[in-house]
């Protein structure tokens, strides 16, 4: 069987992992040089990262455009689905894949290229049946939020666009994991021309299905279900006919084998990320239970959605960190490891001080795009200091959980979360919401110190890291996974 080829010949199959860094190279380097260096292949993997789930969550923003100018009721009720069930599903499956990210990276940066598609295949497997299992929670929707208090009528809304997410759950199965996978080798540009495309046609097609043909909750929901199948048709077609030579070679039996190591390290991806996304999804359920509660749940979700678009620059340079951490470890480089966190954490940090004074000027005026609502608007602005808060934290704190994916912290990253969010955030919350009486700014508030202090661990924990112990660990790892899969290779190819 022939292997993939780069320009320089032929790559092994299986090539032991790189030992040590050229520490007098890094020397040499001018101040100026690396950190334009360091800039570039940030860029290369953060533009079109960013790019991409601006797109991926302009789907659902332009959705809910749509859906607030059919009804209060219905917006309220796709504000449930987006903020709380959607961030559920989508918190579980996007950060299992993340444990992609870490094993890709390191195996990229240590010249195990043969490794990525086989991990490409076993993360579809681990994703594919977690979605199988979460299937009864998007059939029970209306149901489940009754039992939980919310509001009879927009429940029985809210279960009818639940059914309509079953098929877009099943797209970011294929989505993530392929995000990672092409990340990892800095060949996402062809996410972004996807991106670009499949945006076009989701608003042409939402104002076709809702507006002309005045379909409502059908026309914006299918029109959603298309849009998220397009980029994985065209990013499978990538991947299959030869867009990654050196690291797709086919289906391999070996995809079924050593699935537990890898199923151990997505449930704690999984668990790290879901703790995050579901903090926000805390505070629509509190709100949910306030008087007023259409007018507070209107008003939160379009702030959590302006919060949500800003957020996908800071997960751009979250998967950004993850594979330039990732790629650094892998290749014995210490030094590089670290100048890659200052710079991005610096860049990150820079753009939110810029969209914080930003947001505080605009205030409620982007409500508009969402309601014709003044009253709702009024809402917006009063929680616009919060908003642009919210913004400034979210520009540092996901670039830290990227080193940890990068290093493979999640695990560690995942009680820092616990602690942070559920043991000091969400119980601040909701004294100052519901005894001091803040009510939904309160809650707000006490997320926002929650969060801080999560900030600030990972800060910590960053700035005490020994990272030439963090590479012989990944270079040990490397070499397990070497010696493992070499094992298993004998006396056969093990290509289907």
């Amino acid at each position: 069987m022939s292997t993939p080829k780069e320009e320089s010949g032929k790559v092994p199959l299986l090539q032991p992992p790189p030992v040590g860094e050229d520490e007098e190279e890094l020397q040499v380097q001018g101040l100026g040089r690396r950190i334009l260096e360091e800039n570039r292949k940030l860029w290369v993997v953060a533009g079109p990262s960013i790019f991409t789930h601006f797109s991926s969550f302009g789907l659902t923003v332009i959705s809910q455009a749509f859906i607030g100018h059919i009804g209060a009721t219905e917006l309220a009720a796709y504000a449930l689905v987006s903020t709380v069930l959607m961030r559920f599903g989508t918190g579980i499956l996007l950060g299992m894949a993340s444990a992609l990210g870490t094993l890709c990276g390191q195996s990229y940066g240590g010249k195990q290229y043969h490794m990525l598609g086989i991990y490409l295949q076993r993360s579809w497997i681990i994703l594919f049946t977690t979605a199988v299992l979460l299937l009864p929670i998007y059939m029970f929707t209306q149901p489940l939020l009754v039992l939980l208090g919310q509001d009879p009528g927009i429940s029985a809304v809210a279960g009818v666009i639940s059914l309509w997410y079953i098929p877009v759950m099943f797209a970011n199965v294929f989505t993530f994991t392929l995000q990672m996978y092409l990340q990892a080798q800095s060949k996402n540009i062809i996410i972004t021309y996807l991106a670009v495309l499949n945006l076009g046609i989701h608003l042409f097609l939402s104002w076709l299905m809702t507006v002309k043909y005045n379909l409502g909750i059908a026309g914006a929901m299918g029109s959603m279900v298309i849009a998220s199948w397009i980029p994985v048709l065209g990013q499978l077609g990538f991947v299959f006919f030869g867009g990654c030579p050196l690291t797709w070679a086919g289906f391999s039996s070996a995809a079924f084998a050593d699935l537990g190591a890898i199923v151990k390290l997505s449930i704690s991806s999984g668990f790290m990320l879901c703790l995050e996304l579901w903090y926000n999804t805390v505070l629509v359920f509190l709100a949910g239970y306030m008087k007023n509660a259409e007018i507070a749940l209107n008003a939160l979700s379009i702030c959590l959605n302006i919060n949500g678009l800003e957020m996908m620059i800071s997960v751009g340079f979250l998967g950004a960190t993850g594979v330039r951490i990732a790629n650094e470890l892998g290749a014995g480089s210490a030094r590089r490891a670290k100048f890659a966190i200052l710079n991005v954490v610096t860049t990150s940090f820079s753009i939110g001080v810029v969209l914080f004074v930003l947001f505080l000027l605009l205030r409620g005026q982007l409500a508009y795009i969402f309601t014709e609502s003044r009253v709702i608007a009024d809402a917006v602005a009063d929680l616009s200091p919060l908003l642009a808060f919210s913004i400034l934290l979210n520009s540092l704190q996901p670039v830290l959980s990227g080193v940890a994916v990068g290093a493979g912290w999640q695990s560690v990253v995942a009680y820092v979360n616990v602690a942070s969010y559920y043991l000091i955030g969400i119980p601040l919350g909701a004294i100052l919401g519901y005894v001091v009486g803040f009510h939904l700014k309160g809650i707000w508030i006490g997320m926002l110190l929650g969060t801080l202090v999560q900030t600030i661990i990972l800060l910590v924990i960053t700035l005490r890291t020994d990272w030439r112990k963090q590479v012989k660990i990944s270079q040990e790892r490397l070499k397990r996974w070497y010696i493992d899969e070499n094992s298993r290779s004998q006396g056969s190819d093990g290509i289907i």
